[in-house]
């Protein structure tokens, strides 16, 4: 199974295929032609992106100690942001997860291509991955 580390390298090594800012970002945009929707009664206060550009939900289950994720955004950076991060961060243990600082995703060459607005975006979202599993290390 793909660590956290080789999940960034993979895509570290994709974007370093494309020589400008808007191939990076049409590839991001075609990632989220493979998105994933959610049921309506899981889109709610609880599983809602606080503080993201475009409204996205991000839902997070402890399954044999692996911290499970599915969500939706409405955008179409959201979408493909969502479906970049889940591959990176779902079905990885928590402890894995608490371990992995968050800033080595800037290696990946795609964070300074987003505005601010979408930096923070995606600060949101990995406050909700590692809240997530946070609660699925303290139960168990």
């Amino acid at each position: 199974m793909e660590t956290i580390e080789e999940a960034v390298a993979r895509y570290t090594e994709d974007f370093a295929l494309f020589d400008n800012a808007n191939d990076k970002l049409e590839y991001i945009f075609d990632l989220g032609k493979k998105h994933t929707t959610l049921p309506e009664e899981l889109k709610n206060d609880d599983t809602f992106i606080v503080g993201c550009a475009s409204p996205a939900w991000l839902v997070g289950e402890c399954k044999d100690g692996r911290l499970i994720l599915r969500g939706e955004g409405t955008s179409e950076m959201a979408k493909g942001m969502i479906t970049l991060l889940m591959d990176i961060f779902g079905n990885k243990t928590a402890k894995e997860i608490l371990a992995f600082d968050p800033q080595e995703l800037n290696k990946m060459g795609i964070v300074e291509l987003l505005s601010p607005v979408r930096q923070q975006s995606l600060q949101s979202f990995l406050e909700k991955v590692y809240s997530y599993a946070k609660k699925c290390s303290e139960n168990g």
